[in-house]
Order: structure tokens, then sequence, then C-alpha cells
């Protein structure tokens, strides 16, 4: 008698080899707010991934011996910062409807991540990593009163240059982070601190908002902290214009212009 055959294991589809010209590229702009701000890149994603398949939608895959959804995020936000404009590129092995497509994927993600756009972007357009030139933030620093948080900000504004050590692999070097503060201003006082408004760039040479405090408390008595941290917008460049990564609609761009 011959041994009954081992049960086949379900898995993804690869969609390897097929050449399918309905494949659609898709962005996603999602926010990441509350709670679920303490959840990790790596996380994010698991669970970006996780809806989708909820959802039964046709992902296409990587080829190889590890076949991985295509799935491709814009810039990392640090653990605790909130956003309203976080992006994803998705492929898609078939074309969908994506009127309501928003609304569904915000069903079945966790409290805080929410899909506000989704858009089939053309071939050939750029990666959101290659794509995305600068961010705007809302970031609350503390330690320090509002006058002297814009005094600190005038002197960095007013400076031609400004270098700040960064360790990276074990070595520390000095850069010039003036070229990556496009626009400082300080918004207001908050319940516990200051409120800076900040275009920060990401490209060539970029800065984080924990390095624009780090920049901000070498012009104070005191020291400056972290608070609340929100990114607003991510701006790509077309045709030297800012715009948003999932529309570029030239009627929402803004010049862009290096704070004097």
């Amino acid at each position: 008698m011959t041994e009954p055959s081992a049960p086949i294991k379900a898995t993804e589809p690869s969609n390897k080899g097929i050449a399918n010209p309905e494949r659609m590229r898709l962005r996603v702009r999602f926010t990441k707010q509350g709670k679920i701000r303490f959840v990790s890149h790596r996380d994010l994603a698991r669970l970006m991934e996780r809806a989708f398949r909820k959802l039964r939608l046709p992902v296409a895959y990587t080829e190889g011996f590890s076949p991985r959804p295509k799935f491709s995020f814009g810039l990392a936000l640090s653990v605790g910062h909130e956003s309203e404009a976080e992006y994803l590129d998705v492929e898609l092995a078939t074309s969908i409807d994506l009127e309501d497509l928003p609304s569904r994927l915000t069903a079945v993600l966790p409290d805080g991540l929410a899909v506000t756009a989704v858009r089939e972007m053309p071939p050939g357009t750029a990666s959101l990593q290659e794509a995305i030139a600068c961010c705007l933030w809302n970031i609350e620093v503390l330690g320090v009163p509002a006058p002297e948080v814009a005094a600190a900000v005038a002197v960095v504004c007013a400076a031609t240059t400004f270098e700040l050590e960064r360790e990276r692999k074990g070595k520390t070097t000095v850069v010039d982070v003036r070229p990556a503060i496009l626009e400082l201003e300080v918004a207001g006082p908050t319940n516990n601190g200051v409120q800076l408004v900040a275009v920060l760039a990401t490209e060539k040479v970029s800065l984080r908002p924990a390095e624009l405090i780090r920049v901000l408390d070498r012009e104070t008595t005191s020291d400056l902290s972290e608070g609340w941290v929100r990114r607003i917008t991510q701006w790509t460049l077309v045709d030297g214009e800012r715009t948003e990564p999932i529309s570029f609609d030239a009627s929402t761009a803004h010049a862009l212009e290096r704070a004097s």
C-alpha cells in the first residue's frame, strides 16, 4: 500500500513570470496618530500587509525563494512621532476599483491608522525614497520659555552655516546642516512648551526633528527637550515647486524657498 501524500500547504501567490498589462501601482496616503505612534516602522509594514490580505487585494509578489509583497514605504517615521501624511507604494497584479478603497482599508486597520487617499501612479514614477525632498513638521520643544526659543530660532535662521556632529557606524562626522533648515518659525506656546513649525530637507543634507532641537539647544541657556512631534506634509519637487507625492497637482504646489 502506498503512503498517503502529504497535505499541500497554501502559499501566497508569487505572480512569478506573469506579464500582466493590467498591473496597477498604487500610492496610499495614511495617518499615524494616537497610541499607534509607538509602533515601529517594521510593525507598521506588517499591519499594512495584513490589511491588504484581509481585503483579498491582488498584491503582486517578488520572485525568488522567499516571495514578498511589493510594498515600498516612504521615509520612516521615528517611534513616538505622529503623522498626517505617510505614504506607501503597492503594486497589484491586476487592476481594481479604487473608489471606496480608502474606507475599506481604514476599517481593517488599528485605531490611529487611517487611509486618506489612494491614487494610481503612472509607470516610471520615482519611488518615494527618491522623490521626497522635504517635510513640514510641527515640533513641540520643552524646557525653555517662548522668548528664548524665538531668539534661538532667529540666530539659526540668520546663520549661513551650522555644524552638527553625527555618529554613524561608530564614526563621528561634522556636517553643515544649515541648508537642510528650509523654513523655521515659532508658532506659539503650548500647554507644556513652545511649538515650532519647520520645513526640513530630506535629500542631500537632511535633518530630523531631534537634530533640529540639538541645533537650537546650543543657542539657549537651558536644556531643550522634545515634546509632541507631528509630520504634517511630505513634499516632492516638480519643476522647482513643492507638491504632494500622491497628486502631483500643480494647483497645490508651493514655491521652495530657503528661510532667511
